[in-house]
């Protein structure tokens, strides 16, 4: 039986991010009405009576009817795309809604003043001394944190929840919804989009022809690992991660076990730089946020990780609003997945032309041809729906000045879902997380491959790109006119 496009997480993503951006679109025509503005947004607090609000302020909305409603909207969505796959959907919804329940829980828990409040003003109104100033970026630490304890101290309960915690799903439609956001930021300075888009350019290039290669020559030379493992683990460590990976085993006809060990260490290094590598960037670069920014994108290897770390990092440095933090890490890292599939044919003619007994079909010893199509399924379909959001509405508002702030309600009301969507991917990066891989028989080599890859070049590389194309670009567009 042939399976549904929506088992994919990428079409379901690009579905629901177009669907959560497409719905908050009537704001365009008229600024009084939004459709979203029933939704929940989560405040700085220290009593809980300070935590809800609605997106529409003058809304008359029960604050937890509204948290109810949006709850209730993604816990139809998980079990709209259960019905698509033919997945028993009383069986999970138990599942769903745990999952929904932490994640926005540990996102609520990270507004509390003691952690996020940053405003002086703010703090005395709360009554606080001291705040440790993280944002309410803090929940996604707390989203994480109770994943890895989870997954690693109650395995049985991680395992439970991880059917329902899809990582792909989460941080795909919340990139979607990043692409509204970035509209609306750069919207009115005609140049700061493109000056963005020309610097993320530089990451493809390093990437592809730098990252990889090297990988590659060190697992085969160095560590005389075969084809079969050198090629998904120089996509692994060196482009995207887990997609890379997965990807590449295709497309070289790999056995499927290779990509599978290779993604489950890329998710284990990637969750101990999302923990690391922020706090180090702030350190060492206190007055270039932007180059900060970027190297998230360029060193944290999994699509979850590398956006997550991004947040992290903007909410250390505090730019204020109109940040472009976020969106510089999230252009650098869907600009490397826009050419995985691009990559992906590319190798599979190499080894159709090079290495052919590599791809052969063991049940009748034929050679598979390269087709054309592999190109477009390769494809992270997600980023489909990211450029259209972000190339819709900001074509829409440098042809029309008039509608920026139509376009910034816009964004208001996405931004309800994607921030949660966000703690959500957190969540389930850290369900995902298994440090006992770390000592599985066999995978020794493979640790060390990448210890010296990313310790020995990568993070070093990804700096110095981003030092060269980002440093002194300002963190906050300025106002429009200004």
């Amino acid at each position: 039986m042939k399976k549904s496009i929506f088992h994919s997480d990428d079409w379901c993503a690009l579905v629901l991010g177009l669907l959560i951006a497409g719905m908050a679109l009537p704001t365009l025509a008229n600024p009084a009405l939004q459709p979203w503005g029933w939704a929940s947004s989560i405040q700085e607090w220290v009593n809980p009576g300070q935590a809800l609000k609605t997106v529409d302020t003058k809304s008359t909305m029960s604050p937890l009817l509204s948290l109810a409603g949006t709850l209730g909207f993604l816990l139809a969505a998980l079990v709209a795309i259960d019905w698509t796959r033919g997945n028993p959907i009383w069986k999970n919804l138990p599942r769903h809604a745990t999952v929904l329940l932490l994640g926005y829980g540990c996102f609520l828990l990270g507004h509390h003043g003691i952690l996020a409040t940053t405003d002086a003003k703010k703090l005395k109104s709360f009554g606080l001394d001291w705040s440790m100033g993280l944002t309410g970026e803090a929940g996604y630490l707390l989203a994480l944190l109770a994943g890895l304890l989870l997954g690693n101290l109650l395995p049985g309960v991680g395992r439970w929840l991880r059917k329902s915690a899809s990582t792909e799903l989460f941080i795909k439609t919340a990139i979607v919804l990043v692409g509204v956001g970035l509209a609306s930021k750069t919207l009115g300075q005609a140049g700061r989009a493109g000056e963005l888009i020309a610097r993320g350019l530089a990451a493809i290039a390093e990437a592809y022809l730098l990252y990889w290669a090297m990988v590659y020559l060190l697992a085969r030379v160095v560590f005389k690992f075969p084809r079969e493992w050198a090629a998904p683990l120089a996509s692994g460590i060196s482009i995207c991660g887990v997609s890379a990976a997965m990807a590449t085993g295709s497309a070289i006809r790999a056995r499927p076990g290779v990509p599978v060990i290779v993604s489950s260490l890329v998710v284990v290094f990637s969750t101990i730089e999302l923990l690391v590598l922020p706090w180090f960037a702030k350190w060492l670069l206190p007055d270039d946020p932007m180059v900060a920014a970027a190297w998230m994108g360029l060193a944290v290897k999994t699509d979850g990780a590398a956006t997550a770390a991004g947040a992290v990092t903007e909410a250390l440095y505090q730019p204020g609003a109109g940040s472009l933090m976020l969106a510089a890490t999230t252009l650098i890292k869907v600009f490397i997945d826009l050419f995985i599939g691009v990559w992906c044919f590319v190798l599979a003619l190499v080894w159709q032309f090079a290495f052919p007994e590599e791809r052969a079909v063991k049940a009748e010893g034929a050679v598979e041809k390269v087709h054309w199509t592999e190109l477009f399924s390769r494809m992270p379909l997600f980023l489909v729906g990211f450029f259209l959001a972000f190339g819709g509405l900001l074509a829409l508002g440098l042809s029309n000045p008039p509608m920026a702030e139509a376009i910034k309600k816009v964004e208001g009301q996405t931004e309800a879902f994607r921030k949660p969507l966000f703690a959500l991917a957190f969540l389930a990066i850290g369900l995902a997380t298994d440090f006992r891989r770390l000592w599985s028989p066999g995978l020794g080599k493979l640790v060390l491959v990448y210890l010296v890859a990313l310790f020995g070049f990568i993070l070093w590389i990804a700096l110095a790109i981003s030092w060269l194309f980002f440093h002194g670009v300002p963190a906050v567009a300025p106002a429009a006119g200004g």
